[in-house]
């Protein structure tokens, strides 16, 4: 198969390393870049517009077809958006516990209330937040040892906040003839389960799709990479 990674918040394409050597290893092609906005390409002005275009710019420039576009956590929406460019280019749409986002609405308006004002109120004046390690350790790496957690933690980066406000053009996307799967880790412990779920709180605006299952939390490609790659390899095959 061939991948395209798409990255989530706070990471950059360093976070796929261990995914990316295990899915090479089993045979497949794999492509992942860091996105505008994020780690050594740093932009807190930056627009989904312009993530969303690296990711296609990417798929053009080196003449890709039948790709496995996976997006992880904000990486779903920019999945999204950019399917819109790629649907001719696209084999399947992976959402590896990701936002599946609603026309007209932005990643921020599913954040739930109670996370919400926490992440404003740790916002830079520079439109940033960077991520407690308290949280990072609780809530995204609930299923590593300190080492792995900590190890984590220092890839990553200030998160852009003005881009997850905006609210998306998504029309056509319910109707792209892209096959679709979601790969719920169902240890993910990022926001509280009363108030939010990936699946089925967020799978369920894919329409037809195939559910994947796998044990583990949000950040499985720091505390499992190769539980991520084997399900990302079932979640993309024919």
């Amino acid at each position: 198969m061939r991948f395209v990674l798409v990255h989530g918040s706070w990471h950059d394409e360093r976070c796929w390393k261990a995914v990316r050597t295990f899915l090479e290893c089993e045979g497949h092609e794999v492509h992942t870049l860091t996105l505008p906005g994020n780690g050594e390409r740093a932009k807190p002005s930056v627009t989904m517009a312009e993530t969303a275009r690296a990711v296609a710019e990417l798929i053009h420039a080196r003449e890709l077809r039948d790709v496995v576009l996976v997006g992880h956590s904000f990486g779903g929406a920019v999945v999204q958006l950019a399917a819109l460019k790629l649907a001719e280019r696209l084999k399947r749409l992976v959402f590896y516990n990701a936002y599946v986002i609603e026309n007209g609405r932005s990643v921020f308006s599913y954040v739930p209330a109670s996370v919400a004002g926490a992440f404003q109120s740790l916002a830079s004046p520079d439109g940033t937040l960077t991520l407690p390690f308290a949280f990072f350790r609780d809530h995204l790496m609930n299923d590593a040892d300190l080492e792995t957690a900590r190890a984590a933690y220092a890839l990553t980066s200030p998160e852009p906040l003005a881009r997850s406000a905006e609210s998306l053009d998504l029309t056509g996307f319910a109707e792209l003839p892209v096959p679709r799967s979601y790969l719920y880790a169902f240890g993910d412990n990022v926001f509280p389960a009363a108030e939010f779920t990936w699946h089925p709180g967020m799978s369920q605006r894919l329409g037809a799709f195939r559910l994947v299952t796998i044990p583990g939390g949000h950040e499985l490609m720091f505390s499992d990479p190769e539980a991520l790659g084997r399900g990302l390899v079932v979640a993309g095959r024919d």
